[in-house]
């Protein structure tokens, strides 16, 4: 079963692993630091169209901060999960 809790701790750790500070982010996403702050607590999640840009900010694959593949890109889930 896929969570928020999931998805917002793959979102931390794509950011973590970006290398790259919450105010840059923010900056690059046109969003305040705060705003990133609260992806990473869980206060809030990004609209769609950012969570695309922040996917593509971080080089990271949506699939994984969604938690459908691993972080090497392999599925972690089978057809009949999704049931």
């Amino acid at each position: 079963m896929y969570t928020l809790k999931t998805i917002r701790n793959n979102l931390v750790d794509a950011i973590k692993q970006s290398g790259k500070s919450q105010s840059e982010i923010a900056r690059q996403l046109n969003v305040t630091h705060q705003t990133v702050n609260n992806y990473m607590t869980g206060k809030a999640m990004p609209a769609l169209d950012t969570f695309a840009n922040l996917c593509a900010i971080l080089d990271v694959e949506a699939d994984y901060i969604l938690g459908l593949i691993d972080i090497e890109g392999k599925k972690t889930y089978a057809i009949n999960d999704l049931n």
